[in-house]
């Protein structure tokens, strides 16, 4: 079985996570005996193996930029975002209500309770059929809350092939 941490919270589901550190993070309700928890991690050891490899394909094609690529890639993104979100919100008749540029890691975009929507500036590492995807789907946030069949549907009418596209931020 893998070594793992454990963080037991207030919560109902037991879960695991595979961090940037390589490490096996399992999340568990504060009550839950530990036998039922090795067992669960147990049981999750071909999902544990495939996610490890799968974040190390990750780490290697996604390393931390040199200061110089960073600000580069900044410089894209401040040029390049806001545009895009003007030009794909008159095309999909949706406004957010500001557009800013974050170091966030693991988070490319979101769109908070206001419509106010954040990226990375680690997206424009991406193609960029897949940041133009991004953008959409954090727009679609703005009427739809959720990843529901009318979210994926306003999606799909600006972008139908937004599953190739979301494919290319997977890797």
């Amino acid at each position: 079985m893998h070594k793992y941490n454990l963080k037991r919270s207030n919560r109902k589901t037991v879960s695991i996570e595979i961090t940037r550190n390589l490490e096996v993070l399992v999340r568990a309700p504060v009550r839950m005996p530990q036998g039922d928890i090795d067992r669960f991690v147990e049981s999750h050891e071909k999902w544990i193996e495939k996610s490890m490899e799968k974040m190390k394909r990750r780490l290697e094609n996604h390393r931390e930029p040199t200061e110089e690529e960073e600000a580069m890639l900044r410089k894209r993104a401040a040029e390049y975002l806001p545009a895009a979100v003007e030009h794909y919100s008159s095309l999909m008749g949706l406004k957010a209500a500001y557009v800013k540029i974050t170091s966030a890691k693991t988070r490319l975009g979101s769109c908070g309770p206001k419509n106010g929507i954040c990226f990375s500036w680690r997206l424009m590492q991406y193609p960029k059929e897949a940041i133009d995807y991004v953008v959409v789907h954090e727009l679609a946030h703005t009427v739809h809350k959720n990843h529901g069949k009318l979210f994926y549907k306003c999606i799909e009418e600006i972008m139908p092939d937004y599953k190739e596209r979301r494919a290319l931020l997977k890797g």
